[in-house]
């Protein structure tokens, strides 16, 4: 019997919860769902939901739990505490409440939302309430077939590589199958799991936030099927958005997102029914969030009909308005950026006098240059961050990109300009104008199963024995491998980075949740023509 095959009978005999989709299973079924553990990390877990090892369900939630629960106990062995939230995906609750359970079990005290809550919001959670660690059960913006489990540190931000290794440490020596849970109903009675609602708190820390005070703006809102559904309309009005539209198709929660196969704001597809119903309102703007609430999308009217701001357009709106319209600026502000963050960035801040730091891909990394700076008393230098892919932070009061936040500052950026008689388009034109224009785009290539894996793996060592020379003709005169580089201070990752001569760049990651290699291109002169250019190239090696 091949290792599949003896881990199938195990769960066969085990997880009997699981018999009947266990026993319809076909070989391939057997060795996608067998030939590996679902991997933890910085990013915690995430997968296709089902049984099996490599697969999201009762038995690996458990299995991570009883880990994360030895780790916390053994830093705190008296008085733990854990905060734990859902989002809208399938099993979410029962994954959470399993959770809860599992932690109470052994004698940790926790603090569990009463309802699906947003991921920043879980972040808020952690800090406000003194937590060791917390829980978000989330997939974020994947389809409907994932869900996944992101674990937070004492400070709110996802746990970085050392301790994702102690914890992966802990979870490699607990046995699937004899993880013991308390009952959830009768901890709850007892104290040990405590319902929790800090709404008005996370909310008040929001509005902290807040830069403009017009509010003559009519706003079309998905929440596409998940979080934002009652946290971000009540935002709206209680910050005095009175024109607020909520697509109705995408109105509630529901884990079957059945309005679009990939619940991202990212993309155009998602955003169809808010553009629709936009056009029929005459709507200034549509904005949407994914499931759990922490990435935004917006679509600006303007005379030619509704235009998609990506997420490096965003962040260099949001990093410009801020600047210009805040009364409440530290001295010696910082902004902080990703490596594949548009550099359009690093211009507009560091005209306002900013500083601008870089940090590998994940608001992890964000909020260890908060952290860094609270350690020397100055915190409160940090003013925004964000990535291009559609998350940003203003402010310190949560660790991991918020578009609750993030809503109301676009709310209030588009109703200030409108005052001033110019869209989003015309401000984003005009810092064109001043500082250059740059095109970017995201490709991803899929990679799933085993073999995908062992591909995956293939592509990145090719890449690094023939790197490219040149990105369309220009020469590339910098280059950086993240696992070995030493240049700058920052934790070894692999990603593999390129600029050419003329400044167009080329940055290379697999991803840590999904099963994809990413591929970041920016062409600093050509347009689009200059980036399907690059794309052609770069395909040979995937």
């Amino acid at each position: 019997m091949n290792e599949i095959e003896a881990k199938y009978s195990e769960w066969l005999k085990n997880a009997v919860a699981y018999g009947d989709e266990l026993k319809a299973m076909t070989d391939n079924d057997k060795k996608e769902a067998f030939y590996k553990d679902l991997e933890f990390g910085t990013a915690g877990l995430r997968g296709i939901l089902g049984a099996g090892t490599n697969r999201l369900n009762i038995f690996t939630i458990g299995k991570v739990t009883k880990g994360l629960a030895d780790y916390v106990t053994a830093h705190k062995q008296n008085g733990a505490k854990v905060a734990v939230s859902y989002d809208s995906r399938n099993c979410s609750t029962e994954f959470a409440h399993y959770a809860a359970a599992v932690l109470a079990q052994n004698g940790i005290k926790v603090y569990i939302t009463k309802e699906l809550q947003p991921t920043p919001y879980l972040s808020f959670m952690v800090r406000a309430l003194g937590c060791d660690a917390g829980v978000m059960i989330t997939a974020s913006h994947n389809p409907a077939k994932f869900n996944g489990y992101k674990v937070y540190g004492a400070d709110g931000c996802q746990v970085t590589d050392d301790a994702a290794s102690q914890i992966f440490g802990y979870i490699q020596k607990t046995d699937i199958f004899s993880v013991a849970a308390a009952d959830f109903d009768g901890a709850v009675k007892t104290g040990l799991i405590e319902f929790t609602d800090v709404t008005r708190e996370y909310l008040d820390a929001v509005y902290e936030r807040s830069v403009g005070s017009a509010r003559d703006v009519s706003i079309v809102y998905t929440p596409l099927n998940g979080t934002g559904y009652s946290i971000i309309p009540k935002m709206f009005g209680e910050r005095g958005f009175g024109n607020v539209t909520v697509v109705p198709e995408q109105a509630m929660p529901d884990g079957n997102f059945p309005t679009t196969p990939y619940p991202n704001p990212e993309k155009a597809e998602a955003m169809r029914l808010g553009i629709e119903l936009a056009e029929k309102l005459g709507s200034d703007i549509v904005i949407g969030t994914d499931p759990d609430a922490d990435r935004l999308g917006a679509a600006v009217k303007t005379a030619d009909g509704y235009k998609l701001i990506t997420g490096n357009e965003m962040g260099v709106l949001l990093i410009d308005y801020i600047f210009s319209h805040s009364k409440n600026l530290p001295d010696k502000p910082i902004v902080v950026k990703t490596i594949v963050t548009t550099d359009l960035a690093v211009r507009v801040a560091e005209s306002y006098g900013a500083e601008v730091r870089e940090v590998l891909t994940g608001f992890k990394y964000i909020g260890e240059v908060i952290k860094k700076l609270e350690g020397i008393g100055e915190g409160d230098r940090f003013v925004f961050g964000y990535e291009e892919s559609y998350g940003y932070m203003s402010g310190k009061y949560v660790r991991d990109k918020d578009a609750v936040a993030t809503s109301m500052l676009v709310a209030e950026m588009t109703a200030d300009y409108l005052k001033e008689g110019k869209t989003l388009i015309d401000v984003l034109n005009g810092i064109y104008g001043k500082f250059g224009k740059y095109y970017h785009r995201t490709v991803s290539f899929t990679y799933e199963g085993a073999s995908g894996a062992q591909r995956m793996k293939e592509v990145l060592a090719s890449v690094r024995v023939a790197p490219p020379a040149s990105l369309d003709g220009s020469k590339i005169v910098e280059s950086y491998d993240y696992l070995t580089q030493k240049k700058f201070d920052l934790p070894k990752a692999d990603v593999l980075s390129f600029k050419a001569e003329d400044g167009s760049k080329l940055i290379i990651r697999p991803s840590g949740t999904e099963p994809l290699i990413k591929v970041y291109i920016t062409a600093a002169c050509g347009g689009e023509a200059r980036i399907d250019a690059i794309l052609k190239e770069i395909k040979r090696f995937m």
